[in-house]
């Protein structure tokens, strides 16, 4: 490969690619599947009905990450980044489908509205992009490290919630760690590709290790078709209602500050400046990405976390290994036994991974605040301190906001959307807007440097 092509844009061989690719989907698939099985066992769809909506949510996936990582027209960041459909969504969406007036057809036609909205406002808040220099950048993407550190954390017990029997079961600990300490290992002793794939690695012994102690099967591969077409409107015509869109649109806004700081954290991982252009193409895809899923019965989508984290354990910055990823999952959304074979991968197997991968997306929040001037500039101790703080708060303190309007939970329950507001708010109260972009150039020549 040629020196002169960027990182970003280099091609491995078809071998590493197809390895790297599929390492990107385990990483991301309980959480793509999660969501459309939440909301159809709320709402008592059949079990077919059910799996039309995982079919067409991976489906939509493969979709909306080939158009980001590919670059079509005015749509894409050209980054390694991998689509999924977003948790903040989640609560809307069983408000709507559980009102008899709405139901899931309501929740398909709000995605629909809210998608073209986030098509046409990405260039507005593409326009943001002033407002988060690194002191503000490196405090969010370190939230959101720690944010999903608590997924991680969850997975590796071995359910996303403590409620649910089996948590902390022993053997799911024991299995995690070993996940854990393999790809140190690899990662230490290893080199070239093995060492690029050693998350994939971790997580095919880790599969193993279950199956040999009874705790994975194969059963719903066994039964699951070979094909499966996904058709538009499957369900029927979308309702369109005016509040049902207004309110996913909100939700759209949240997940586009979300995204930002997603782009943000792979631009510094891969090297590439983020333009305001690049963030338009990226906040513009979540908008078409959601269209396609209330046109194809599935849900809104945004930069799926998860896949950040990789990019920076692996140090594989190619966008062609998502593109990869991207084709994998669609190919799972019309070979419903592909799909099944990656939903019985243990959460506990993934959890060993995700703590490593979630740990150095922190670690890249707390490498750009490291470049940060704090000698001559006290006040921006207060900013890191106060918009961190905030940040926890959802996290330590879940009932902390519950006596405000319900409405506000997608903003007051992010961790990530409270630390962005904080430290935009305080940033500017402190340094003024002026200090933004010097702020963001400073730190480039100094990330430069450090190159060199």
């Amino acid at each position: 490969m040629s020196d002169a092509v960027a990182p970003v844009d280099q091609v491995p061989p078809a071998p590493k690619l197809l390895a790297l690719g599929l390492q990107h989907v385990l990483v991301m698939y309980a959480g793509a599947v999660a969501v459309p099985l939440i909301i159809g066992r709320a709402l008592h769809l059949s079990a077919e009905q059910v799996a039309l909506l995982v079919n067409a949510d991976l489906f939509a996936c493969g979709i909306a990450t080939l158009i980001q990582s590919l670059g079509i027209g005015p749509f894409g960041i050209r980054l390694p980044v991998m689509m999924g459909v977003t948790f903040a969504a989640v609560g809307p969406m069983l408000a709507m489908g559980n009102n008899p007036e709405l139901g899931l057809l309501g929740i398909f036609g709000s995605c629909i509205g809210a998608g073209i909205f986030t098509m046409l406002v990405a260039p507005f808040v593409s326009r943001l992009l002033p407002l988060f220099p690194p002191i503000v950048t490196g405090s969010v993407i370190l939230m959101i490290g720690i944010s999903l550190m608590r997924v991680g954390v969850n997975w590796a017990a071995g359910a996303p919630v403590a409620t649910i029997p089996g948590y902390g079961d022993p053997l799911n600990l024991a299995v995690a760690l070993a996940v854990l300490v393999l790809i140190m290992l690899i990662t230490k002793y290893a080199a070239g590709f093995v060492a690029n794939i050693a998350v994939l690695i971790g997580i095919v012994i880790g599969c193993a290790i279950a199956y040999a102690l009874g705790k994975m099967g194969f059963a719903k591969v066994e039964t699951a078709p070979w094909f499966g077409l996904v058709m538009p409107f499957q369900f029927g015509m979308p309702k369109f209602d005016l509040i049902a869109i207004v309110t996913m649109s909100v939700v759209m806004l949240v997940v586009m500050i979300e995204s930002a700081g997603m782009f943000l954290a792979l631009g510094e991982m891969t090297g590439k400046t983020i333009t305001q252009q690049d963030m338009t193409r990226g906040l513009r895809t979540d908008g078409i990405g959601t269209l396609i899923g209330g046109i194809f019965n599935t849900f809104p989508y945004t930069s799926f976390s998860q896949n950040v984290g990789l990019v920076g354990v692996t140090g594989v910055r190619s966008r062609w290994v998502t593109v990869c990823g991207g084709a994998i999952m669609l190919a799972m959304g019309l070979v419903p036994k592909l799909g099944a074979l990656m939903e019985s991968v243990p959460v506990f197997v993934l959890g060993g991974a995700g703590i490593v991968m979630f740990g150095m997306v922190a670690a890249t929040g707390i490498r750009i605040l490291a470049s940060v001037d704090y000698q001559t500039n006290r006040n921006n101790l207060f900013i890191v301190a106060i918009s961190v703080g905030f940040g926890m708060i959802p996290l330590v303190a879940p009932q902390f906001f519950k006596e405000l309007p319900h409405s506000l939970e997608p903003i007051l329950g992010s961790g990530i959307l409270l630390t962005a507001f904080a430290g935009v708010l305080l940033n500017l109260f402190f340094n003024g807007m002026a200090s933004a972009e010097q702020a963001r150039a400073d730190a480039m020549a100094s990330a430069a440097k450090a190159e060199h």
